[in-house]
C-alpha cells in the first residue's frame, strides 16, 4: 500500500487487496483517518460465514422496547419479593401463635399441678380416712383445672390416669426431697408431688390448627407443656434461713409417743369439736379424737413435759414467748441452727416433766391455732434433768385449758390439726416422722 500526489496535489490513497484464504480483507489508509482500518466485505465473504457475520453485527433496539423489557423485569423482581414476604409473615404469624399457645399449655400445666398437688394435704385424714380419697381428689381437681385454663381457644381436657401410667396426663408419686428429679410410686400413702401434662398432639386431644402454615403443606403442630408440684409431708427437722426469717409455730410441749398413737387408733375421747367455717370451739365431739397434753398420774416420772427449745435452762418467760410468737433463729442457734433426727431418727431434748401454770393464759390465747409439737419416746432423768427422746413431729390444735385447781382437773386438750409450715427439712425414706405437718406446694418442675 501507498500514496500518491494526483494532479491536483492532494494526496489519495491506493488501495491494496489481500486475499486471505478465509477472508479478502480491504485496507486502506487516508489522512483523515490517520490510519489503517480493515473490514471484511459482504462480496469477499464465503458463502459459509455469511450468517455468522450478520448474527455478530450489533441489534439496535428502539427506547421503547427496552423501556418495555426493564419494566417487565422490575415487576417480576417485586412479586417475587412480595411472595417472600408474605411466606416470611405467614410463618412469623403462626410462630408467634404457637409461642403463645405453649404459654398458655405451660400456664395450664402449673396451675393443675399446684391445684393437685393442695389436695394431698388431706383433712379427712383427721377423721381416719384413707389417703386414696386425697389422690383420688388431687387427679379429678388437676382436670377441673385443665378446663377452666383453655389453650388454643378451647378447654383443655386433661386425663386423671387413674392407673397412674407414666405416660399419662397426671402422674403421681414421692419426691424424698424438694430438689429431687426420680419419683418413685411404691407407697401411694406417701404421695408429695404431682405431675401434670397439658397437651394437643396427634394422639392425644388433636393437634392445633395453624392459619398459613397449609400454604406450605404444614395444617397443624403439636404442644405440650408438663409441670410437677411437690410439698413435703414427712418432715426430719427445721431450719431458719436468717434471723429475719419467720419463727416456727412449735410449742415446747412434748407428748409421749404411746398415747399419740392410741390417738390416731381413736382410742382416747372426742368431747370438743372445732368450726372451720367460724373458726371457733365448742363442746361435743366432732370424729377427731382429743388428748390431753397434761402430765397424767401413770406413774412415769417424764410422763409429758416441757422441752427446751434454746437454752437448757428456758424460763417462764422464754416459754411464753414460744407460745405466742414461736421459736426463733436465735433459739436454733443454741442446736446448731436447726431442730434435726440424727441418723437414727432421734433428736435429743433437755426438759422438764410438767407444764407451769405461768403460761396458762398464752396457752388459752392459741386455742384453736394449729401448731406443732414433739412426741417422744423416752424420757431419762428426773426434773429439770429430764432428756426427752424426740422421734416425731405432729400437728395438733389446742381445745381447752386449764391449769389450776387440784391434779386431776388439769389440762391442756389437744386434737389433731393440718399444720402448713416452713423452714422444714425433709425426713430420710422410711420411718414416717411427721403427722399433719405439711409445706405448701411449689412448683419444682
Amino acid at each position: 500500500m501507498a500514496n500518491r500526489v494526483g494532479d491536483s496535489g492532494r494526496r489519495v490513497t491506493r488501495r491494496t487487496t489481500f486475499l486471505s484464504p478465509v477472508l479478502n480483507v480491504v485496507v486502506w489508509s487516508t489522512p483523515s483517518r490517520g490510519g489503517l482500518f480493515q473490514r471484511p466485505t459482504d462480496a469477499s465473504l464465503p458463502e459459509l460465514f455469511q450468517p455468522t457475520w450478520d448474527a455478530m453485527r450489533p441489534c439496535r433496539r428502539s427506547p421503547l422496547n427496552q423501556q418495555r423489557q426493564r419494566r417487565g423485569s422490575v415487576l417480576i423482581f417485586t412479586l417475587f419479593i412480595i411472595v417472600v414476604f408474605l411466606g416470611m409473615l405467614a410463618l412469623a404469624i403462626d410462630l408467634g401463635y404457637l409461642m403463645i399457645t405453649r404459654t398458655e399449655a405451660q400456664r395450664t400445666a402449673d396451675a393443675a399441678a399446684m391445684a393437685a398437688a393442695w389436695e394431698l394435704i388431706h383433712p379427712g385424714s383427721l377423721f381416719g380416712a384413707p389417703e386414696y380419697g386425697a389422690i383420688a381428689n388431687a387427679r379429678n381437681r388437676a382436670t377441673e383445672y385443665g378446663q377452666y385454663n383453655p389453650l388454643a381457644s378451647r378447654a383443655t381436657t386433661i386425663d386423671p390416669n387413674f392407673g397412674n401410667y407414666l405416660s399419662g396426663d397426671v402422674v403421681m408419686g414421692t419426691l424424698p426431697t424438694l430438689t429431687s428429679t426420680n419419683m418413685s410410686f411404691g407407697d401411694p400413702s406417701s404421695y408429695n408431688a404431682v405431675t401434670v401434662r397439658a397437651r394437643r398432639t396427634a394422639s392425644r386431644h388433636q393437634e392445633i390448627a395453624l392459619f398459613f402454615a397449609p400454604i406450605l403443606g404444614i395444617r397443624t403442630a403439636g404442644m405440650e407443656a408438663e409441670a410437677t408440684a411437690a410439698l413435703l409431708r414427712n418432715i426430719g427437722g427445721f431450719r431458719l434461713e436468717g434471723p429475719d426469717a419467720k419463727n416456727l409455730d412449735i410449742l415446747p410441749f412434748a407428748l409421749d409417743e404411746e398415747t399419740w398413737e392410741d390417738l390416731l387408733a381413736r382410742r382416747t375421747s372426742d368431747q370438743w369439736s372445732w368450726d372451720p367455717d367460724t373458726e371457733t370451739i365448742r363442746s361435743g365431739g366432732d370424729g377427731i379424737y382429743e388428748v390431753n397434753l397434761y402430765p397424767q398420774g401413770t406413774g412415769s416420772p417424764g410422763n409429758r413435759g416441757t422441752v427446751d427449745i434454746g437454752s437448757n435452762n428456758n424460763s417462764t418467760n422464754d416459754i411464753a414467748r414460744q407460745i405466742l410468737h414461736g421459736v426463733s433463729h436465735s433459739d436454733l442457734e443454741y442446736h446448731g441452727g436447726k431442730l434435726e433426727f440424727d441418723q437414727y431418727g432421734k433428736l435429743m431434748l433437755n426438759g422438764d416433766t410438767g407444764i407451769s401454770a405461768g403460761v396458762k393464759d398464752e396457752l388459752a390465747s392459741i386455742r384453736g391455732k394449729p401448731r406443732i409439737i414433739p412426741i417422744f419416746r423416752k424420757v431419762e432423768g428426773p426434773g429439770n434433768n429430764a432428756m426427752y427422746t424426740i422421734v416425731k413431729f405432729v400437728g395438733v390444735r389446742i381445745m381447752d385449758v386449764k391449769l389450776t385447781g387440784s391434779m386431776n382437773t388439769k389440762r391442756v386438750i389437744v386434737q389433731p390439726a393440718i399444720v402448713l409450715t416452713h423452714g422444714a427439712l425433709p425426713a430420710p425414706p422410711g420411718e414416717q416422722k411427721s403427722h399433719y405437718v405439711y409445706t405448701r406446694p411449689i412448683l419444682v418442675k
